[in-house]
């Protein structure tokens, strides 16, 4: 079984990535096992330099606020703002430490670099594909909402098509701190969700995504492609956030099942549209991108299920999404220490090698009939790989030993 497992091991650089796969994806996705550890975003920000030198993957994109990534956006593709206000402003999740990461840091330093003097066809482009969504919390619409209207009203032929005024949808919106009320998460009765005023708001974000449908050959002589994109962003993101509050404020037994599903649904939907615009590098957690169902148990609730965004997509694109796990060998500072030699890391650790790209499928057939066991992490914060998932996965990137803080 070891020299299987052995043949199976590839060095880890974007043509041995291609070689695995059937042909060049317009999605290819890397996940990643825990968060907040610099050398797996190292890792990433390597890979995609040599996708996009090599391979021709002009957009990356990662688990932060789509609309915040506007921000990160415009600076890599025209200098708009400076490096420190992109890391303060540009980023979500500050529980993750996505704005303060010297990995993240890096990346826009360099996309910003390579665009640089570079015509807009040939730039590499910085999207945030998450919904503005937190763990205590989701934002207001407001954002969204008003910049979608601000688009059709400024472009529009008939301004009487329009279905509400500004001065409607601030009134209706109100005060944003009741959107975000910190408890609203835990209690669905602190939700504004399911008010008079939120329903209406459903039906008027609808009407708004229609008339821009409906508008589009208009728009596109009077527009830029990338505006019209924004403006599709912001519609996709006025009607996730609004259907996001309306089922916070559900009481029944599903409420989180169907909430951690709404964010997978607002990420594949975002991805979708990248890959509408051209080949894409994606970096989330695992269970974010993968193609089976995903699992997870928050606070006291029950064990929830839902579809990843990864397994919504590769449902639409097929052969054009490709996935890459990531599995590690130690995280020392976490308290994981060497994995047992009978599950899928442990087989793994035994390689010579620090890092490398595993043939998952292979992997997999090496393993039949032989009693791999899942690995137990005794911190909640590494998720290890399954070996039943084995056969959803493109790829398996393996990182021996995790030091701490990245060094």
């Amino acid at each position: 079984m070891a020299l299987h497992i052995k043949d199976t091991a590839h060095a880890l650089e974007a043509t041995a990535v291609m070689k695995l796969l059937p042909a060049r994806p317009g999605i290819l996705a890397l996940g990643e096992p825990t968060h907040r550890e610099d050398t797996l975003l190292d890792l990433r920000n390597e890979l995609f330099r040599q996708l996009v030198e090599e391979e021709g993957y002009r957009t990356i994109a990662i688990e932060s606020d789509c609309m915040r990534g506007l921000v990160v956006d415009d600076y890599v593709t025209s200098g708009t703002g400076t490096l420190d206000e992109v890391m303060e402003h540009g980023f979500s999740h500050p529980d993750l430490g996505l704005g303060t990461s010297t990995a993240n840091r890096e990346l826009v330093r360099w996309t910003r670099a390579f665009n640089d003097g570079r015509p807009a066809s040939e730039q590499v482009r910085f999207a945030g594909f998450d919904g503005p969504l937190e763990i205590t919390h989701a934002a207001s619409p407001r954002q969204a909402l008003m910049s979608l209207h601000s688009c059709l009203s400024a472009r529009t032929v008939d301004a009487g098509l329009l279905p509400c005024t500004a001065e409607t949808l601030d009134r209706l919106l109100g005060a944003d701190e009741k959107w975000t009320h910190p408890d609203a998460m835990m209690d669905p009765a602190q939700s504004v969700g399911q008010s008079a005023e939120a329903k209406e708001l459903r039906l008027l974000a609808d009407d708004l995504v229609a008339l821009l449908d409906a508008q589009t050959p208009h728009l596109i002589t009077v527009t830029s492609r990338d505006d019209l994109d924004r403006a599709r962003l912001y519609g996709r993101t006025a009607t996730g956030l609004l259907r996001y509050h309306h089922w916070m404020a559900d009481t029944s037994p599903r409420r989180m099942a169907r909430l951690v599903g709404l964010r997978d649904q607002m990420m594949a939907d975002n991805l979708l549209a990248l890959a509408d615009r051209g080949r894409t590098f994606v970096h989330a957690h695992n269970s974010h991108l993968q193609r089976d169902k995903s699992t997870m148990r928050m606070w006291d609730q029950p064990l929830v299920e839902w579809w990843s965004a990864g397994a919504l997509v590769s449902a639409r694109l097929g052969e054009e999404y490709a996935f890459l796990a990531t599995a590690l060998g130690t995280l020392q500072h976490q308290g994981v220490g060497t994995p047992p030699p009978d599950t899928v890391e442990g087989l793994l650790y035994a390689l010579p090698e620090d890092r490398c790209l595993i043939d998952a499928p292979r992997l997999a057939s090496a393993l039949v009939g032989t009693s791999t066991a899942p690995r137990v992490s005794p911190w909640f914060g590494y998720a290890p790989v399954d070996p039943a998932h084995l056969t959803g996965l493109d790829g398996l990137v393996f990182v021996k030993d995790v030091p701490s803080n990245g060094t």
